[in-house]
């Protein structure tokens, strides 16, 4: 059902009626409704009366914040309250011949847009889990403390997580200067998996459902190799305006830790075995 402060903004703004609706694919959080209107233009609604009641307020945040000159395309936010965002139909087409190319590039010009500290305005989420993203200079510490050791410890409190597990977590967050490099706090999507990036109806590369903030840019794309992964093409493209430390590949596993714990505490054990092997990766080789 589309609420009414929806349906009065649409004929108030110059849209119309809703003359249709249909439901689409809005991944495990939220219900998705295509609505077209008697202007014959067609808008994305988001609902979820469940969700904290900041969530929509932040999603429209992080996308702002992500629109910059360049870098990745992001669709307009029209409308939200507590219980829904109303967006812009992207319009998912086919990709454009040289799509992973052109994304490459334009994802690393949103890298290159700087922070002097790690974190965001305000705190956000990464899917239905709380993002913290208070404001630290070190990256070092903020990836440990608000990334790793945080999603560990809701784990560990849900009866997901071993004590000796997550005391490996601890000795390992604990070692981050060892094992990554020094970076920047660059301006990223947060939760870049090939699923929040669509072609739209011209087949360009399309950003959706962030979780924004200023962190290291080799974490974000740590995540593109996850769930299905980004070509080569894409890599290559990339590191021609953001070039990356050697090995990066083989720090993957120290960043995709972040997520793969969130999915543990949003989907439960089935992601846990990978979190054991990394933990065990790094606890055989004495880090």
């Amino acid at each position: 059902m589309i609420p009414l402060v929806v349906t009065n903004w649409l004929v108030n703004n110059g849209f119309g009626d809703v003359v249709s609706t249909k439901t689409v694919s809005g991944g495990c959080v939220n219900k998705c409704l295509v609505i077209t209107t008697s202007s014959y233009r067609t808008l994305f609604l988001k609902t979820n009366s469940q969700c904290p009641k900041d969530m929509f307020e932040r999603e429209a945040e992080g996308l702002e914040e992500l629109r910059i000159g360049k870098g990745p395309r992001v669709p307009k936010t029209y409308l939200y309250e507590d219980d829904f965002i109303l967006l812009e139909d992207v319009k998912p087409s086919a990709p454009q011949e040289n799509y992973w190319e052109k994304f490459g590039v334009q994802l690393a010009t949103l890298h290159n847009q700087v922070n002097p500290r790690f974190g965001f305005y305000h705190n956000n989420y990464i899917g239905s889990t709380a993002q913290i993203n208070n404001w630290m200079d070190d990256g070092y510490r903020f990836f440990a403390e608000q990334r790793l050791l945080y999603q560990a410890e809701l784990a560990y409190k849900k009866g997901l997580m071993t004590v000796d597990d997550l005391k490996k977590l601890e000795h390992l967050a604990n070692c981050l200067p060892m094992l990554i490099p020094s970076q920047k706090a660059s301006l990223i999507h947060g939760d870049l998996w090939s699923g929040n990036l669509i072609p739209d109806l011209f087949g360009n590369p399309t950003l959706i459902d962030p979780a924004t903030h200023y962190g290291w840019a080799e974490a974000e794309l740590a995540m593109t190799s996850l769930f299905g992964g980004f070509p080569e093409s894409f890599y290559f493209s990339y590191e021609e305006v953001h070039p990356l430390e050697p090995g990066y590949h083989t720090r993957f596993r120290v960043y995709n830790l972040y997520q793969l714990l969130n999915h543990v505490n949003l989907f439960g054990v089935d992601y846990y075995h990978q979190v054991k092997e990394i933990l065990h990766y790094f606890s055989e080789r004495k880090i």
